[in-house]
């Protein structure tokens, strides 16, 4: 009978913890003579958190945000993530948020991002880790920029994937476009190719890893994010076996006094070199750069494809600017920075399909000390998530904001407080003009070679990472038969 009220007690107890960790932050502030913006908190412990996640069209700011927004303004208090939380769909606090990093505010993740990410990773790092991490990023982006072989890579895998597609009718484009940058993105970093059987193992695990990063994050056994932790892992001991044999490699060659048999440009060779880093912030920094450079550019790469679909007029100005690229080519010349500069429409194209199809709808941050922003005080300790979506798809800031209408670039500017798909401040993605060139590239050779139509109901979801459902499937027409 004993072991029945100890149990009780414990749940008791357990129950009592729980509602004092909702409630507490809330309750000491009626001691304090603080103005906090207007809002609810929900129900007890899960707050708003499941309405806040509610699946909807990324290219809305969803049901949630829309009635908060109406009813209580563009900022507004909510109880998410398991704390008492400001949403901040405002531009200003937006940008003067991600300007006070380590300042006002800290990158604040929950807890089961970082059980899946690592401790390491440069996405939930704070402070001086995060700088270390962010020093070594900024590395890699300007060693990956002066490769003689970096845009060659780009643009040979492009006309392979596209190659492949001569005697189909139909593609997965989301698979084909995640194929396309993993390849380019594990050669620049770990130099493999896509043949071998590195490759292929980290390829299979990141898609696990990917399934569970969106998953409800709950360890029980063959759960989504389960097996995510365990890919995480597998991937981890993959890249390390990658690095012990480039010690070793580099040791044989130090010995033999023999000319390295890899670049000096080479970014691994780098990040070896770091005495700054540990081993598992290398492994972790590893991690974050084919994150970075797979998911996100080759989600970006879809929604260009995706919104191109529906605007017949920028096809046709797209077309037009590249085939005048291309004739000043010789027939086998590879494309060059000046090419890639000479994009003006492409570039516009992106900016509007990240502004349109916002891949990342908000970042978690929380408040270190007591911040006052206009008339109201964002306690110390809650949690702020600016909500780049809100911004993007504000119709105050942009015309038309629900169109996909790529000439707006023409004349709005891009300043950080009406435009940023890459973040802001001190986590702005260093990586962010890498993934432009991939997707330009790619649009090069598709628009001169294929035209599409993409299967009715298709749509890139929220949930809140974005995806699209089936994957957005393609009925191509080759334009070289006709």
């Amino acid at each position: 009978m004993a072991i029945y009220w100890i149990t009780f007690a414990l749940l008791f107890f357990l129950l009592v913890i729980i509602i004092l960790h909702h409630f507490l932050p809330i309750l000491l502030l009626f001691f304090k003579n603080y103005t906090l913006p207007k809002g609810s908190f929900g129900w007890p412990i899960f707050g708003e958190t499941l309405n806040f996640l509610k699946p909807h069209s990324s290219t809305s700011i969803g049901p949630f945000l829309q009635q908060h927004c109406t009813r209580y303004g563009k900022v507004f208090k909510s109880h998410l993530f398991f704390s008492p939380t400001v949403v901040s769909c405002d531009g200003e606090l937006n940008y003067y948020v991600l300007q006070n990093e380590d300042r006002l505010f800290e990158c604040s993740y929950p807890k089961p991002i970082h059980g899946i990410l690592g401790r390491s990773s440069m996405l939930v790092a704070a402070g001086e880790t995060h700088r270390r991490l962010r020093s070594v990023a900024v590395a890699l982006v300007t060693t990956i920029k002066l490769k003689p072989d970096f845009l060659v890579d780009i643009e040979t895998n492009a006309t392979r994937i596209l190659g492949s597609w001569r005697d189909k009718q139909q593609v997965v484009f989301c698979e084909e476009a995640r194929k396309y940058t993993f390849n380019v993105i594990v050669k620049q970093v770990l130099g493999l190719r896509p043949n071998e059987p590195h490759t292929k193992e980290i390829l299979e695990d990141f898609l696990t890893f990917m399934r569970g990063l969106i998953s409800l994050p709950i360890y029980i056994p063959f759960t989504p994010y389960a097996r995510a932790v365990k890919a995480r892992s597998r991937i981890s001991s993959t890249v390390k076996a990658i690095i012990e044999e480039r010690r070793k490699r580099g040791r044989n060659d130090e010995i033999n006094s023999c000319k390295k048999s890899w670049s000096n440009n080479d970014f691994l060779n780098i990040l070896l070199g770091v005495e700054t880093l540990s081993e598992d912030e290398k492994v972790s920094f590893v991690l974050d750069s084919l994150l970075g450079g797979y998911e996100t550019t080759s989600l970006l790469l879809s929604m260009a494809v995706f919104f191109l679909h529906r605007s017949p007029l920028a096809v046709d100005q797209l077309k037009g600017e590249h085939r005048k690229i291309r004739s000043t080519k010789k027939k086998d010349e590879f494309l060059s920075w000046e090419d890639y500069k000479a994009m003006e429409f492409t570039h516009n194209v992106i900016n509007e399909a990240l502004r349109l199809g916002n891949i990342v709808k908000f970042v978690h941050r929380k408040a270190i000390k007591d911040v006052k922003f206009r008339d109201y005080i964002i306690p110390s300790g809650w949690k702020v998530l600016p909500v780049f979506s809100a911004v993007h798809l504000d119709p105050s800031l942009h015309a038309n904001s629900l169109q996909f209408d790529p000439w707006r670039w023409q004349t709005e500017d891009q300043t950080c407080k009406k435009f940023i798909p890459f973040g802001g401040g001190s986590r702005c993605c260093p990586g962010f003009e890498l993934a432009k060139v991939e997707v330009a590239f790619f649009l090069h050779h598709l628009i001169q070679n294929y035209s599409w139509k993409v299967e009715d109901g298709e749509q890139p979801i929220a949930y809140p990472y974005v995806e699209f459902r089936r994957g957005l499937k393609l009925s191509l027409h080759s334009l070289c038969s006709s």
